[in-house]
């Protein structure tokens, strides 16, 4: 993993009321969470995007964002790392492989607005998945059906035993009159447990720590911003970096793919 350096950044406050269309993820860890939605970017949603955009999508997934804004007109609470697993869908609609990788969830307040980062660092993903329904026979790569109709797309597939790393982080404006409910630091505050006693998915935290969040929910809490890469050696791949990312973050490129 590469070593992060202490980041600092002038923020830049970006008042807009343009209202952004954000398409659901066809291929993500937890892609069912991911849900199609027209955002207006208040303050502090633009604040956080701002900060992407200054240091970087590689960045912003991986380092300690808590440094990055100013603690005088901004709070920032962190909580984590949890470590979890989860199958990863790819655009044909299979589970091309089994992420593993460490969630850390950092809530920002200002001024009564609230945002909810989570970052996946530390990720590494295998394949074929374990999950169910199984992977075809012929494991169709993250992005054979990006730009190419299913079942097979493009006609990608990727080898079983290929592994890699993986990083990437959800953007989750809280809607106005959701409050938090919790400051407990494990990942289900209701609960109060954490893994390895309780798995911790991206529900978990935001519904334990924001009761009324009803994530994901496109009327409730949901993500609008998203972006996830995927980075593999050699072992004998025609691909080997996949980004799957909502449209404000360039969409989906590349693939992990074998033949």
């Amino acid at each position: 993993m590469m070593t992060i350096r202490t980041l600092s950044v002038t923020i830049v406050l970006v008042m807009l009321s343009l209202g952004f269309s954000f398409a659901s993820a066809r291929a993500a860890p937890e892609a069912q969470n991911i849900v199609s939605n027209v955002s207006t970017l208040n303050p502090l949603l633009s604040n956080m995007l701002t900060i992407v955009n200054t240091i970087g999508d590689y960045n912003f997934a991986t380092a300690d964002l808590t440094t990055l804004v100013d603690p005088s007109s901004t709070s920032a609470q962190h909580y984590g790392p949890y470590a979890s697993g989860t199958a990863d869908s790819g655009t044909c609609g299979n589970n091309w492989a089994d992420d593993t990788f460490q969630r850390h969830f950092t809530i920002f307040n200002k001024a009564g607005s609230v945002v909810v980062v989570e970052q996946f660092r530390d990720g590494s993903f295998l394949t074929p998945s374990t999950a169910t329904p199984p992977p075809p026979d012929t494991n169709q790569s993250p992005g054979a059906c990006n730009t190419s109709p299913g079942p097979f797309g493009n006609g990608g597939t990727v080898a079983p035993g290929v592994t890699g790393g993986l990083r990437g982080y959800f953007i989750i404006p809280i809607p106005t009159g959701v409050s938090q409910t919790s400051m407990d630091p494990h990942c289900d505050a209701v609960t109060m447990m954490s893994p390895p006693a309780e798995d911790c998915f991206t529900s978990t935290f935001m519904n334990s720590h924001f009761l009324t969040c009803s994530y994901p929910s496109d009327t409730g809490c949901h993500v609008t911003t998203f972006l996830f890469t995927y980075e593999a050696a050699d072992q004998g791949l025609i691909e080997r970096t996949w980004k799957n990312a909502s449209p404000d973050r360039g969409g989906n490129n590349g693939d992990i793919r074998s033949t």
